[in-house]
């Protein structure tokens, strides 16, 4: 049972820090990648402006200028003379066909999204910058600049287009990354949930345990002076009648000690206690020990034991105690003595007085 809870607790605790993990972590990843997109296209805006600051002095355009413009494959430009295309872009390295599919699409995107404005002075530039997807749809996958500039013999248009591979490349390198960085924070988590929940748990555990011992305590406190009481009631059947007083002394004695224990245990559940209770008041050790013997004596000689009692010559003085908690600690030992000794064993009960201390001791003989 507390397996399966401290399992679910582990998955709770994991699921709701993976959860705030996860949504922190596309948070920034949306906000760094839509920085990172407008700084890529304010970089491509500064780059446009100084490549058509350089065209607009120029008087010639020739493809070796066109290719340095290109920077090895960085940037696709297109030229028309007053609608007539600059014939360049076969020597680049670039497939022709997708070339012109490209700038094709460029085209038609700026045309419809923008309206052209021809500048008013000769060699002036207008331009605007944009992003687009080559496919139509989609994401776009391309910068692109149109501009347009008016010369002597007409109107120069003028595409540039940047592909967007490379910015793709580290938005996905760094989405990979988070992932990477996210799965192991789960993987820690996990641990660190699991520790955490067994840690959290183990109080109730022992709490569970404490309560089992605590009823194996209370089984064992009160199947002493049950079985004692049924032992008498058993020999109070074959006793005479100048006898049986006796053995009814005994269970009344047994059932009273019963029922203070009961009340212990109520109150030691109540109170949630971890102490015992005490009870001091002056007490003969040596009629508790002979009253504990014609108790038990019955009992014992049911089961095969002989059970004998050694008691000093003189008088002993009351000493302060709590007779019950003598009698139950005598019980659970009289009872460890019927459980681990063979039976036809002699167990001997004695008292003895030292100069500081009283001892109450028992000892078993077989044979």
């Amino acid at each position: 049972m507390f397996h399966k809870v401290h399992l679910q607790l582990t998955f709770l605790c994991l699921g709701i820090t993976a959860l705030i993990l996860g949504i922190m972590s596309v948070s920034y990843l949306y906000i760094s990648e839509k920085n990172l997109k407008e700084t890529y296209f304010s970089s491509f805006q500064s780059d446009m402006n100084t490549l058509l600051s350089n065209l607009e002095h120029r008087t010639v355009i020739s493809h070796r200028w066109l290719s340095q413009m290109e920077g090895n494959g960085k940037y696709i430009i297109d030229i028309q003379d007053n609608g007539v295309h600059f014939l360049w872009g076969t020597q680049n390295g670039n497939p022709s066909e997708n070339r012109n599919a490209v700038i094709e699409s460029g085209w038609k995107f700026y045309e419809s999204r923008f309206q052209t404005e021809s500048p008013s002075d000769a060699f002036s530039i207008y331009h605007q910058e944009f992003a687009f997807a080559s496919a139509g749809a989609g994401t776009p996958d391309y910068y692109g600049c149109a501009a347009f500039s008016l010369r002597e013999t007409g109107l120069l248009s003028i595409l540039v287009l940047e592909p967007l591979a490379p910015l793709n490349r580290q938005i996905r390198s760094q989405r990979v990354t988070f992932a990477a960085l996210i799965f192991i924070c789960c993987i820690v988590l996990g641990i660190f949930s699991w520790y955490f929940t067994g840690r959290l748990l183990a109080p109730i555990e022992q709490s569970r345990q404490s309560q089992s011992r605590f009823i194996a305590a209370a089984s064992h406190e009160l199947r002493t002076p049950l079985s004692v009481i049924l032992s008498a009631a058993s020999a109070c059947k074959k006793a005479n009648s100048s006898e049986q007083d006796k053995f009814f002394d005994i269970i009344q004695e047994e059932g009273e000690s019963m029922s203070r224990l009961i009340s212990d245990l109520l109150m030691l559940a109540g109170a949630d206690s971890r102490t015992a209770l005490i009870r001091k008041e002056d007490c003969e050790a040596d009629t508790l020990l002979l009253n504990f013997y014609e108790a038990f004596e019955p009992l014992a000689r049911e089961r095969g034991y002989l059970l004998t009692i050694f008691l000093p010559d003189k008088k002993i003085a009351p000493v302060r105690c709590d007779s019950d908690r003598i009698r139950q600690v005598l019980s659970i030992l009289i009872h460890n003595a019927f459980s681990y000794t063979p039976p036809g064993s002699r167990i001997r009960l004695s008292l003895a007085e030292t100069a500081e201390n009283l001892l109450l001791q028992w000892s078993r003989h077989s044979g």
